[in-house]
Formats: C-alpha cells, sequence, structure tokens
C-alpha cells in the first residue's frame, strides 16, 4: 500500500504517526451529545448492534421504561456505551429512540466534516481500546464510558476530501469483504446441511441402500430397514445423572484446580471441556457427578435449535463436574458399550430426533427451552443389529470428520478475512497508508 510523504507523532497512543496535514480533534468539536428524554410511543424503539442501528429486534431485552429513552434523529452517530456491547454502534438512517446506556452523538451543524469516516473511525479497534479505557465502573469486565470522557477523546482529521475518499474506498473495501464471507457462511451452512443428511441417512435408512424397508411406527422417523427395530432411548441407556452447581469462577479451572462445566461445552454437538467454571478448594466437597469418559453429554437447556444436544466425551477429565442449575443444566449418560454410545450421539443430532425436541421442550421464550428427563429417555431411536452398529459408526465418523474439517477451513478464512477488515479499516482512518486517489 502507498504510505504519505511525510508523518508526525500523533502523542496519542492508539493513533501513533499520523500524515503530516492531518489534524487532531477532540470530539466535542465535532459532535454534540444528544441527551433529550423520549417515548417509545412517539419515537420507535432502535437496536444498537454490531451491524448498526436497526429497528428493534425481537431477541432486544424490553424493558418496562419506555417512557425513558434517548431521541436519536437520522444522521445521528449511536454507540453503546459498556463494555460488554464493544463494536455495537453505527450512523442511524432513522429517528427513533434508544436505551439510556448509548451515547447519541449528533454532527455540529455547518462543520465540513464527513460522518462515514467518522463511523468507520468509531468502528476501529484502535477508538474501541481507546473509548472504553475511559470508561468507569465496579466490574472489572463490564464499564461504560460516559459523553463527559469521550468527548476529550482526540481523533484523526484529514481534509474532508481526504475524508471522503477513505470513507468511500472502505465502502467498496468491506463490502468486497462481507460478500466474501457472507460466501463462506452460506458454504458451512450447506456443509452442515450436508452433514445432518449423512448423518438422518444413516441412522434411519443404514448404509446398505438395496434392504427392504418398513414403517418404522414413528412418523418423523418414516421407514426404517425391515430387521431395524423402534426403541425409546431409555432401553439403551445404562445410567442417567447430573451434577451439582456450586459458585463458580468468571474463568475455567487451571491443572490442578476442579472445575464445573457450562452450557457451552456442548455446543454444536461437540464437548469442550476448556467451557467450565473455576471453583473454590472451600466447596469441593459439594461437587458430585465427574465427567466420565465413553459418556454422552446432553444439554436440558438451551436454544430450540440446540436442546437435547449430544455431545461425546472421548477422554478423561478427572477434575471436571457437571452442574444442574439454570442455565447450565447437563446430563450425563453411559451406555453399554462405547459403539452404542457413539451411535446414539449420532441418532440424537439425526432430523428425527430434532424434531422431536423441538416438538416437546418447553419455556418462556424460543432462547431458552427446556427437556424433560421423561421425554428424553422417551425419545425413539431407530436401531440396528448389533453388528451393523459398529460398521454405522464407523462410516459417520469418518464422513462427519471430512465434512467437519471443511467447515473448520471455511470458518478459518471467514476469520481472516474479518481480521483483514479490522486491520485495514483501523489503518485506512489512522493514515497508515494512502487511498488511490488522495
Amino acid at each position: 500500500m502507498q504510505q504519505y510523504d511525510a508523518y508526525r507523532d500523533s502523542g496519542v497512543e492508539w493513533l501513533g504517526k499520523i500524515p503530516e496535514g492531518w489534524d487532531l480533534r477532540r470530539i466535542s468539536s465535532l459532535y454534540d451529545v444528544r441527551n433529550e428524554k423520549v417515548s417509545d410511543q412517539d419515537y420507535p424503539a432502535l437496536s444498537v448492534t454490531m451491524q448498526g442501528v436497526v429497528p428493534q429486534l425481537e431477541t432486544a431485552a424490553k424493558t418496562q421504561d419506555g417512557d425513558n429513552r434517548k431521541l436519536v434523529k437520522a444522521g445521528d452517530f449511536v454507540i453503546n456505551s459498556r463494555s460488554d456491547r464493544r463494536g455495537a454502534c453505527g450512523i442511524s438512517e432513522l429517528d427513533g429512540s434508544v436505551t439510556l446506556i448509548s451515547n447519541v452523538l449528533s454532527p455540529r451543524e455547518n462543520l465540513d466534516m464527513v460522518p462515514r469516516y467518522f463511523s468507520y473511525l468509531f468502528r476501529s479497534e484502535g477508538f474501541a481500546d481507546e473509548y472504553y479505557r475511559q470508561g468507569t465502573g465496579i466490574v472489572d469486565d463490564l464499564w461504560s464510558t460516559n459523553w463527559t470522557r469521550m468527548k476529550n477523546i482526540l481523533v484523526a482529521c484529514p481534509p474532508p476530501a481526504e475524508q471522503r475518499a477513505i470513507a468511500d474506498y472502505l465502502d467498496v473495501k468491506t463490502t468486497e469483504i462481507d460478500g466474501l464471507v457472507a460466501d463462506c457462511e452460506r458454504e458451512i451452512e450447506l456443509l452442515q446441511e450436508y452433514r445432518k443428511v449423512v448423518i438422518s441417512e444413516a441412522v434411519t435408512k443404514g448404509i446398505d441402500p438395496t434392504v427392504p424397508m418398513r414403517d418404522s411406527g414413528v412418523e418423523w422417523i418414516g421407514e426404517i430397514p425391515e430387521d431395524w427395530i423402534t426403541v425409546p432411548l431409555k432401553y439403551l441407556v445404562r445410567t442417567i445423572e447430573s451434577g451439582t452447581s456450586v459458585e463458580g469462577a468468571t474463568w475455567a479451572a487451571g491443572q490442578d484446580e476442579k472445575g464445573v462445566l457450562t452450557l457451552s461445552a456442548v455446543y454444536q454437538s461437540r464437548f469442550t471441556p476448556a467451557c467450565n467454571k473455576a471453583v473454590e478448594p472451600s466447596l469441593y466437597e459439594h461437587l458430585s457427578c465427574p465427567v466420565r469418559k465413553g459418556s454422552l453429554l446432553i444439554s436440558r437447556c438451551n436454544t430450540s435449535e440446540w436442546v437435547g444436544t449430544a455431545a461425546y466425551v472421548d477422554e478423561e477429565h478427572e477434575n471436571l463436574y457437571l452442574p444442574d442449575k439454570f442455565p447450565d443444566k447437563l446430563w450425563q449418560l453411559t451406555f453399554s458399550n462405547d459403539n452404542i454410545c457413539r451411535y446414539v450421539r449420532y441418532a440424537l443430532q439425526a432430523n428425527a430426533s430434532r424434531h422431536y425436541f423441538s416438538a416437546l421442550s418447553v419455556g418462556a421464550s424460543s432462547t431458552m427451552q427446556n427437556i424433560a428427563k421423561t421425554d428424553l429417555l422417551s425419545v425413539p431411536i431407530a436401531f440396528p443389529s448389533d453388528n451393523l452398529v459398529e460398521k454405522i459408526v464407523t462410516r459417520l465418523n469418518s464422513k462427519t470428520s471430512r465434512i467437519d474439517s471443511l467447515i473448520s477451513d471455511k470458518q478459518a478464512m471467514i476469520d481472516k478475512l474479518r481480521e483483514y477488515r479490522r486491520s485495514h479499516i483501523s489503518e485506512a482512518v489512522t493514515g497508515k497508508f494512502k487511498v488511490t486517489g488522495v
């Protein structure tokens, strides 16, 4: 990338060196704060997200204080003040209202500036670091940055023509990158769908397409090979148990510490032992149900998509234990042999089982559903002869491994693209390279 002819030290750590001819301005010289209180009855509720300012999302937490919100006018820049909402900001295209935890900034009138440039600048990693560094609060990982502190932050200001050129360039570049990310995400979705089909076919139809079929007697399972049976899960399970939730830390257990699993430990049917909370030694005696090698861990509580998710434990984890408290609710199932355990894991991923869990899970919202033990143990499983169980497991291990590898490659590409997007924005708005035509 082309650089500017000359640079100077900005004296601001997060900016570093900036091109000669760029100014340093306090945010308060560019924007006024908008603190007018309004009702969401008069001004529709908006959500401040990573993708910008949008009409209020269905998943947004609703408050009973609809009369105590901040006015937003089209063209205002809105940024969430809380550190746990890092990156949630953008220029609003709509009149509306936001919660009081957001800072609403109105570009100063009669000022020759390009708001799109500053929108990119405010989204840059360096600015985000500085913005939240200015915050205050009593919790280490959760604090807020108010306008009093934000307004004094120094930002780099190129001449207006350069602001426009940089913004135009980043509009094109980020759109290009976002398109590549979207392509990878679609490919991942297709691979995930294919994975489900492969699993569903194997655990309901077997691996020999020539065998005679019969009706399973279960509508969402359909036909199965004539020598297969359909049995409730309880007839395959040897033991089912849950743990005891104790107060855990916000970090994972170390090598010689004990930890209690979180719900994320079984996300997407993969066991992730690092998803746990360290437990104080004084509470060790209250722990129960250690994680056992060769068992299935099943989520009792999750979104409608993931409730009933089963993850296989393939290694010993002697210092990890199961929880039993909302929202981290897990069961541990054991079976008479490893092949049956692995087969059941695949069977619970099949479309038939997902249909079953979706129909029987209950909860106040779709974001957190529960499945009862009796319903879990009643899920119908299409089950082949013993000698075929091992063949199906072996076949699925091989096929899903290849699919998972492709998915991982696509996800790695997405991560690289997003990192490139972030770094490119940061370098452009701090003058580390010169946009062509400037």
